[in-house]
């Protein structure tokens, strides 16, 4: 049905006249956010503005999945719910009540336009059944995509894509970035430790210092990147914290450092955790210390799948979104958690730079995470637009 030219019409008519509702709801959320971990009052508003008929799952303790329609094979659209611990200054009429906490990562707009377009489908026979997946802590761990895949509720329900948008300020306003194959890094934190023997800051010699071993170490870890891996391999390094030391005439037995690690590519982010555990176990041999490096692995790589990007491309265009350059980025999203078991597709929706205008209303230049990052409110309908164009994509090319 869907991949018809008047049904896809009449789902994009629906969707139009959904808009004021969704940007109603989208200033709600941004006036009520929620922690990560704490968002169940988040997602019972989202669920308050369903049909009452949909079957709701809820999971990943103060997750949902919602199955929009009958039964059968489902195209899932994720809407992610939580907040960041940010302090808002954005001065719209709708600011946060909540002291210390902001949707300052567009996911008001995101959950509004995924419950537009959960009603649409509602909405218009024959459409192919949608699960939206209201999902938790995708700015925390632990991971709540990880979670609800873990769950298994997405293969009972018959789920064979997942689809997502991202509102992103790089881009311009009515412009999506519809890229093929890995578009966001995965992200590893480290932890490096190195041990020495420690003792008086005038005696240097009868020391083993783990401080300049540490140093050392920082350095060469530099060269993983910028020596012994493809320059056409994104992939990033950064040392981010040193810690050594209480006073400043003993040399410490014990130095460390943590930081972060991206890759691009799924076999590169395990060859340069090997390459860095034993750079740093030989650099400290060389001054007469130990060293260990440990890693709490976070997000794969998100890999869009080329078919589902190539049948979405089109759509978009139909729908009056122009196509942006192709965006890669060495952040993360655990939406990569559910690429790496369906097929699925994460657009990036421009905003402009999505902070606030004169009015309050939104439109200037304040990037993602910032106290005053406000997209305009036609954000909601860009988005959702974005997200039908993917949903038809997924119904045509998978289910067909």
């Amino acid at each position: 049905m869907t991949s018809d030219a008047t049904a896809r019409a009449r789902l994009a008519e629906e969707l139009r006249r959904r808009l004021p509702d969704a940007i109603a709801l989208r200033r709600r959320l941004h006036a009520e956010p929620r922690l990560s971990g704490d968002e169940a009052q988040t997602r019972d508003t989202v669920i308050e503005a369903l049909p009452a008929r949909c079957d709701v799952a809820k999971t990943a303790d103060t997750g949902a999945v919602v199955r929009i329609g009958g039964a059968g094979p489902a195209i899932a659209v994720r809407g992610e719910m939580d907040a960041l611990a940010v302090t808002e200054r954005t001065g719209t009429p709708w600011a946060s009540r909540r002291t210390g906490v902001m949707h300052a990562c567009g996911h008001d707009v995101h959950m509004a336009a995924a419950t537009a377009l959960a009603l649409s489908v509602d909405q218009v026979d024959g459409a192919v059944p949608m699960l939206m997946v209201l999902q938790p802590r995708e700015e925390a761990y632990p991971s709540g995509a990880l979670d609800i895949v873990e769950d298994g509720i997405l293969r009972r329900e018959q789920c064979r894509a997942v689809i997502g948008a991202h509102v992103q300020p790089l881009l311009a306003p009515g412009t999506v970035a519809c890229t093929p194959g890995a578009v966001n890094a995965s992200s590893d934190e480290f932890t490096l430790t190195v041990h020495g023997q420690g003792g008086h800051a005038a005696y240097p010699h009868l020391t083993h210092d783990p401080v300049a071993a540490l140093a050392h170490i920082v350095v060469a870890l530099q060269t993983l990147v910028s020596r012994r891996t493809d320059p056409m391999s994104p992939l990033v390094l950064s040392v981010t914290r040193l810690d050594a030391g209480s006073a400043s005439n003993v040399v410490p037995d014990v130095a460390s450092a943590r930081g972060t690690l991206r890759a691009m590519d799924t076999g590169q982010r395990a060859a340069v955790q090997r390459e860095m555990r034993e750079t740093a176990r030989l650099v400290a041999r060389t001054q007469g210390c130990r060293a260990e490096v440990t890693f709490v692995h976070g997000e794969p790589v998100l890999v869009n799948d080329p078919a589902l990007t190539s049948a979405t491309a089109p759509l978009l265009a139909e729908l009056g979104l122009r196509p942006a350059p192709e965006l890669r980025s060495a952040g993360s999203d655990d939406f990569s958690y559910y690429s790496a078991h369906f097929p699925s597709l994460m657009m990036f929706v421009g905003t402009g730079g999505g902070g606030t205008r004169g009015d309050g209303t939104g439109g200037g230049e304040e990037r993602l995470h910032s106290a005053a990052f406000l997209p305009d409110d036609t954000a909601v309908g860009e988005v959702a637009h974005a997200l039908l164009a993917g949903y038809l994509a997924a119904a045509g090319s998978l289910l067909d």
